[in-house]
């Protein structure tokens, strides 16, 4: 599909959607237009007689209900505020050589720029209209000065331009000529977006979607419930009309936006969307098993697009994914465009935490930032010795005894030998394994952690109840988190991760070792500056076999002394 033809289905798509709000306008007159014919007809002497009369009523009546109702509801439609995505505002003089580029890109492709410039904590990037549903389309004259790239002539008034959403990884990993490569066909965009026809109909429909979430809006009181209702139905139901129309728009839009943008850097957008695919692996990979142990415990690391570098160059160093890597990286980093690109990282960090977690908008006593450089002592030491606490405080739970009675504090020998002791009956069978029963011990060891931990979080301070709606904000953040990282832990798996923590404790305590980070797993055990990175299956093989043998072998290969007392948080 040519640029030309996807212009013109999306135009088609958009006149669809459009007639359709003529159509819901047409049926909400139609009372009070016939009401007008038979009232007129009355009083000229015409369509006299009791059937008449009783029609003059009946539609009078139903058209002074159905105008109000119809007003109502398009004054909800208006009014409502439509769902935007929250990003980090990078203003002009902050980036000025990001803009620029921006501009000349949209010069090349003969399209109107984007009227700002916004980063999201993932990795995508798209066009948004910011832009009020209560903003009328431009006046009729103004229709016919479009010209095929999107422009207008001098004088008229053009539709405003939406914004450009990018990636903050892309600008961290990416190059300056990638970064532009996989810009253009999202920039390209803006010429459809100008066209009127189009700009009305994604106005229309995000002011019914926007007016279906403020009927579904809770804490309202009984008369605004029954109205809203009301509005909500009319709008789901318009909603449905315009769906295969108003997904054929935005294909034919997205369509002609592809095309318009292969004549720009065609050959470097293939290597570029390559970097695209690594850049959400490595991101999701930092996110998951980096950031997620640090928000749990009331930080958040404060250079996440810093740490996807670090992340994907390890990942490249690991698959030597390309020979000429190095070299690559000595070209020129996107992030080079923003006039201060740690403030802009920070900010960006904190919108992730909030948005994948939930976190606060800002840092207090209980939700700190972190440098890389402290991330092994301020989240890995304290998670691992948080974790035996919580490890250590469920044994004294159920009664598990010391193995010496002459040691004084916690050690590892009893964990070790209340787990590997057998079982005096079989428990319930596991869901991996139907036919085997679960060990009793550690069933009950896995449930009593996963109650402290639940109670632990029923008791942590609640953050303060989020201000009323502000009608000027982006987004609302009694949403937040939107993108939750991860589904809660199994009780197996909560069990695995405390036995390693412990693990972990007396390897710092009796053998020298320190906690580190890896870009791609999250925290590690440092051995004599090595990795352990064989530590989790023999964990595993004590928990699920009860056989604690390849634990303690490598305990004693690697000078842990299981029976000395480990320091707890």
């Amino acid at each position: 599909m040519g640029v030309e033809a996807g212009a013109q289905a999306a135009r088609s798509r958009a006149l669809a959607v459009l007639r359709i709000r003529s159509r819901a306008l047409a049926v909400a007159l139609l009372p009070a237009a016939l009401a007008v014919v038979l009232l007129v007809g009355g009083s000229t002497g015409h369509l006299v007689g009791p059937g008449w009369d009783a029609a003059r009523w009946v539609v009078t009546c139903l058209a002074v209900l159905v105008l109000p109702a119809a007003a109502a509801i398009a004054l909800v439609v208006a009014r409502s505020r439509p769902a935007v995505s929250p990003t980090v505002a990078i203003p002009e003089e902050s980036a000025p050589d990001l803009y620029r580029m921006v501009r000349d890109l949209a010069d090349r492709l003969d399209v109107p720029a984007p009227s700002a410039i916004a980063l999201t904590p993932d990795c995508d990037s798209w066009l948004e209209d910011r832009t009020h549903p209560a903003h009328g389309p431009p006046p009729a004259e103004d229709r016919d000065e479009l010209t095929s790239g999107g422009r207008r002539g001098p004088h008229r008034r053009a539709v405003a331009a939406p914004v450009l959403v990018i990636g903050s990884p892309f600008l961290w990993w990416m190059r300056v000529g990638e970064l532009r490569a996989v810009l253009a066909p999202v920039v390209a965009g803006t010429g459809p977006s100008a066209h009127p026809d189009i700009a009305a109909a994604r106005r229309f429909v995000r002011g019914l979607d926007a007016a279906v979430a403020v009927a579904a809006a809770p804490n309202r009181g009984p008369l605004a419930r029954t109205v809203l209702a009301g509005v909500g139905r009319v709008a789901r139901l318009l909603l449905r009309s315009c769906r295969e129309h108003a997904a054929e728009m935005e294909r034919g839009v997205a369509a002609a936006a592809a095309e318009r943008a292969q004549a720009v850097d065609y050959g470097l957008r293939i290597v570029a969307q390559e970097q695209v695919g690594l850049a959400y692996a490595g991101w999701d990979r930092l996110l998951t098993r980096v950031a997620l142990p640090a928000w749990r415990m009331g930080r958040w690391p404060a250079r996440l697009d810093a740490g996807v570098v670090a992340a994907l160059t390890e990942l490249s160093r690991r698959d030597r994914l390309a020979e000429g890597f190095a070299s690559r990286l000595g070209e020129r980093p996107a992030c080079d465009l923003l006039e201060e690109p740690g403030a802009v990282d920070e900010a960006a960090s904190l919108l992730a935490a909030r948005l994948f977690h939930g976190g606060p908008a800002e840092s207090g006593p209980d939700w700190s930032p972190v440098d890389w450089q402290e991330y092994p002592e301020e989240v890995v030491d304290r998670k691992w010795r948080t974790d035996a606490a919580r490890l250590h405080k469920v044994l004294d739970s159920l009664g598990v005894r010391t193995p010496d009675p002459q040691t004084n504090g916690p050690t590892l020998s009893r964990v070790l030998d209340h787990l590997s002791a057998p079982d005096e009956a079989p428990s319930r069978k596991t869901e991996s394994d139907p036919d085997e029963p679960e060990r009793e011990r550690c069933a009950t060891l896995a449930a009593g952690l996963t109650a402290e931990l639940a109670r632990e979080e029923a008791a942590a301070p609640v953050a303060a109840a989020p201000a009323p709606a502000d009608p000027t904000a982006l987004w609302d953040d009694a949403t937040l988190p939107l993108f939750p990282l991860q589904p809660p832990r199994s009780a197996r798996e909560l069990l695995a991760d405390h036995v390693t923590a412990m693990v972990c404790c007396a390897a710092m305590d009796t053998a020298g070792a320190t906690p580190g980070l890896d870009w791609l797993d999250g925290p590690t055990l440092l051995l004599g500056g090595e990795r352990a990175a064989d530590l989790a299956p023999r964990v595993l093989s004590l928990i699920e076999d009860g056989d604690p043998g390849p634990l303690r072998a490598w305990l004693v290969e690697s000078g842990i002394r299981p029976e000395k007392p480990v320091r707890l948080v």
